[in-house]
């Protein structure tokens, strides 16, 4: 691939750093003030007025399918009507507030089943909080911010208070989502789907909970070649699918899968409210006013671009923080169906760009994206009430070139290290060639006379006792194999073991 000198200089140039750590904690504890009054007045107008929404809605579908599967056939919680009734007994205050049934497959129906054995006052907030540990977690481990130079438990501080205060996580807690464990699922995923195949593979296994959040992994793991994680990820689902049918049965099965037609015309096609709430591109054109097929074969060419994208970063760069974040925004970027709460994806995707920033430096525009990013969720969330114009499309969209852009900026800066290394092992093998000759010169001027039979096996009767003999010819070839080698980690990203030259 050929590269222009400019465009790597100009990838290269320092930008000024704006968005330091210092300022990230900042930044989140104004947040975190700014929560704790939309929570008061929330909870003063919960507590005084008529009717008002209250934060756990989703998780109370999660709650009265788990009490459907403990107390009844759990293919009631597929019946429509039945389970609208029981959930409206169970909990009026969130029946006012709209149509609420269960959309997922059998497999999450299984999972969630020991979710009512507690109440929802204390199940509730011990899910979101169990949730975002786990999130955490495994932020932590697939950015890389504990590598970061002089990092420490400050670093440590300043992501957990980073991560509590971003929108993405406070929109998924108000629901009581499971995007938390989905999105903590992909990132460990993509964290061991080189080193640990297995646990790779049992992640993605995981996420046949939500299929569509699945969407990019078989494309992205073709792509790096990664054949042991995808058998394992083939497997792991297969299990856990047929796991839960024999859990929940054949009818539940097909229950669900009559039921995603239902969902599909009453909130995908038609929905007012979702498009608002949705960042994707479909939900755009839809309040544009195109047609359903035009809608569709639109949202087909994004995701087309966006797969493309992640297949490229996957294919070239073995950075996981890289392949991370490329994977959540082409996820949320191809995917029609995404609700504002499954955001919490852009959290690992955040992450991961800060600790690259943070640790390789900025590229011009990637601080301003990683800020819309960032806001994007609160955004989505408010859009239902202020009806303003779908720019979710546009901010991933946005970060998925942004990311391309830091990935060819890399290839660039292993190019021209790969160079400076070549040519360094170059001058050394040449110093060393002459060095030696210069050496073997002293020692043919000063040592004995060839002709004394006393040192006649000395330098040239055995060739192990040359104490010169073929040393600038050792050298160069050990110094070639040795450029050789830091060219190709420089270019290939893989940490090659390089021989080390003696110098004379």
């Amino acid at each position: 691939m050929d590269i222009p000198r400019q465009s790597a200089q100009a990838a290269n140039r320092p930008v000024r750093a704006w968005l330091t750590p210092a300022r990230v904690v900042a930044y989140s504890a104004f947040v975190l003030a700014f929560y704790a009054i939309f929570l008061s007045i929330w909870a003063w107008v919960v507590h005084h007025g008529p009717v008002a929404s209250r934060p756990g809605s989703d998780y109370s579908v999660f709650w009265s399918a788990s009490y459907v599967m403990l107390h009844g056939d759990p293919s009631q919680a597929y019946d429509f009507p039945t389970f609208s009734r029981m959930s409206a007994r169970m909990f009026p205050h969130f029946h006012r507030e709209g149509f609420l049934a269960w959309l997922y497959p059998p497999t999450y129906l299984m999972m969630v089943a020991p979710l009512s054995l507690l109440p929802f006052a204390v199940g509730y907030p011990l899910f979101v909080a169990f949730g975002v540990a786990l999130l955490g977690a495994a932020v932590w481990r697939v950015s890389g911010l504990a590598a970061i130079p002089g990092a420490g438990p400050r670093m440590k501080r300043v992501g957990a208070f980073a991560l509590v205060a971003s929108p993405c996580v406070f929109v998924t807690a108000m629901f009581g989502q499971n995007a938390f464990l989905t999105a903590a699922c992909a990132a460990l995923a993509v964290c061991w789907a080189d080193r640990r195949p297995a646990w790779a593979g049992l992640c993605i296994g995981l996420l046949s909970v939500k299929p569509q959040m699945a969407l990019l992994f078989p494309f992205v793991l073709v792509a790096a070649r990664a054949w042991r994680t995808f058998a394992w990820a083939a497997l792991a689902t297969t299990g856990f699918a047929a796991l839960s049918v024999l859990v929940c049965g054949v009818e539940s099965l097909r229950l669900f899968v009559a039921s995603t037609g239902l969902a599909r015309a009453l909130i995908l096609e038609h929905g007012i409210v979702f498009w608002f709430a949705s960042p994707t591109p479909f939900a755009a054109f839809r309040l544009a006013g195109l047609p359903v097929a035009a809608a569709y074969a639109a949202q087909a060419c994004v995701a087309a671009i966006a797969i493309a994208a992640a297949c490229v970063v996957w294919a070239r760069s073995r950075d996981p923080r890289l392949r991370a974040a490329v994977l959540m925004v082409a996820t949320l970027a191809s995917n029609p169906y995404v609700w504002h709460y499954e955001l919490a994806w852009l959290g690992v995707a955040l992450a991961c760009m800060l600790a690259i920033g943070w640790r390789d430096g900025w590229l011009r525009g990637e601080q301003a994206v990683i800020a819309l990013m960032w806001a994007l969720p609160l955004y989505e969330y408010l859009n239902p009430v202020f009806h303003a114009p779908q720019v979710g499309p546009a901010v991933t969209l946005g970060a998925l070139l942004m990311l391309l852009r830091r990935a060819r900026s890399r290839v660039c800066s292993h190019m021209e290290r790969a160079c400076v290394a070549t040519r360094r092992a170059a001058r050394e093998a040449r110093d060393a060639a002459n060095t030696g000759r210069i050496r073997k010169e002293r020692n043919a001027a000063s040592g004995p006379s060839r002709g004394n039979p006393k040192f006649k096996n000395t330098f040239h009767g055995n060739a192990r006792n040359r104490p010169h003999g073929g040393v600038a010819r050792r050298l160069f070839g050990s110094a070639k194999r040795r450029s050789l080698l830091l060219a190709l980690r420089a270019i290939s990203g893989i940490r090659t073991r390089v021989p080390y030259v003696n110098r004379p």
